[in-house]
């Protein structure tokens, strides 16, 4: 009776971090909630350069922090299942293709999209080679973004230039990673602490 009370209790704790944050608007909030993603953001960070507060604005456009985000599938006439428009997948929203990338060049053969501290690492590495293949400052969401979101090959033919609506999305990221690198000022010392306290 008890072996089979501990997977059931596993499968529980699993899907309990699986949930979005409660406050997926303050960084300070969710890293309070989540006390392992500042730390893998962190990680993230010193291993790529890419700031924490880029890194978390633009995993909260792609997937609201949400670990299986995947784009909504079509249905014909209301009931037949139709193929999803992309194969984006996770907290990070990478593709299949993309992903297979990441784990080839940097050997992270285990690494999951639904793991928190797998798709910070995917964003800063695929930040990383935006700034080392097109000049983007690691400091400029706007445009890591933008080529996070068309590609490096996008963004070099600036296909951004023909949608208006990404531009604005662009925007959009750029000023929330304004507002969590502001958050950030006022708790990151807290969590630092924590951290180190930890382990």
């Amino acid at each position: 009776m008890k072996k089979s009370i501990i997977p059931l209790l596993l499968l529980s704790l699993a899907a309990c971090t699986a949930i979005p944050p409660k406050n997926s608007d303050n960084i300070c909030s969710t890293f309070r909630e989540k006390d392992d993603w500042y730390d893998d953001a962190k990680n993230s960070f010193e291993k790529w350069g890419v700031p924490i507060h880029i890194q978390m604005a633009i995993m909260h456009q792609e997937s609201r922090f949400v670990a299986d985000a995947q784009p909504p599938r079509p249905w014909f006439l209301g009931f037949i299942p139709l193929p999803r428009a992309s194969s984006a997948y996770g907290y990070a929203q990478a593709k299949d293709e993309t992903w297979d990338g990441y784990q080839s060049k940097v050997g992270s053969w285990g690494a999951d999209r639904d793991d928190f501290a797998d798709a910070s690492d995917f964003i800063g590495w695929y930040c990383n080679i935006s700034h080392t293949r097109l000049g983007i400052s690691k400091l400029d969401a706007k445009n890591l973004y933008l080529a996070y979101h068309d590609g490096h090959g996008g963004f070099h033919r600036k296909s951004f230039l023909q949608k208006p609506w990404l531009q604005q999305v662009a925007i959009k990221v750029a000023k929330r990673a304004t507002l969590f690198q502001r958050q950030l000022g006022t708790c990151e010392k807290e969590l630092q602490s924590e951290s180190w306290f930890f382990w």
